[in-house]
């Protein structure tokens, strides 16, 4: 399965790498032929890095799933901060069950997406009202990404591991843990959206 948004690009390169394979055919030109390859391994790594495999959610009112593939970097303030790199499935996935409060996106720099200056990159709030509060989500772009996608709009309401969105390319999710859960990850462990439990009700 592909993730949502991810069509036009993998559409575009494919378009290219057959125009230029025909253009060899055709007219024998020797750069049609490493562009059509060119072409070719940029589709191959679309497919990559857009796939969107399901997941067996471990859905429960007591805990909180990442939202995010990747690598833990940073845990402060009860926000758990989520780096994903290149290898990483970057749709995410709601950590807990609630209904979409609001959603704003910021325009910003593309400093790396795990400093801790990324506070100034492109960024887009998710604010999810649940039974224990207001739980925040925040996608943040990356030096190579120049969009991020939202799947949901104010008002949804969302399950526990539905996907809400996706960051292309490298990029770091943060997640807010409310008071009365304890957070179960730390820093340096790897985490998977909608599988890994990062928080459980005190």
């Amino acid at each position: 399965m592909l993730a949502k948004g991810s069509f036009p690009w993998i559409i575009a390169s494919t378009t290219v790498s057959l125009a230029s394979l025909i253009s060899y055919l055709l007219y024998n030109l020797p750069y049609m032929k490493n562009i059509a390859l060119l072409s070719l391994c940029v589709t191959v790594f679309f497919l990559f890095f857009f796939r969107d495999p399901e997941r067996e959610i471990k859905e429960h009112d007591e805990h909180m799933l990442s939202p995010a593939d990747g690598k833990i970097v940073d845990i402060r303030d009860r926000k758990i901060c989520i780096f994903m790199n290149f290898q990483n499935v970057h749709v995410n996935r709601a950590p807990i069950n609630g209904k979409v409060h609001m959603i704003e996106h910021k325009k910003g720099g593309y400093i790396p997406a795990f400093c801790k200056d990324s506070h100034r990159n492109e960024r887009s709030h998710t604010l999810i009202e649940t039974e224990h509060g207001i739980v925040e989500v925040i996608q943040i772009a990356g030096t190579v990404t120049r969009r991020i996608v939202s799947y949901v709009k104010e008002g949804d309401h969302m399950k526990q591991g539905q996907r809400f969105g996706m960051i292309r390319f490298g990029s770091r999710v943060d997640v807010t843990v409310p008071d009365n859960f304890d957070i179960l990850v730390k820093k340096g462990e790897r985490v998977f959206a909608g599988e890994t439990v990062i928080a459980r009700i005190k």
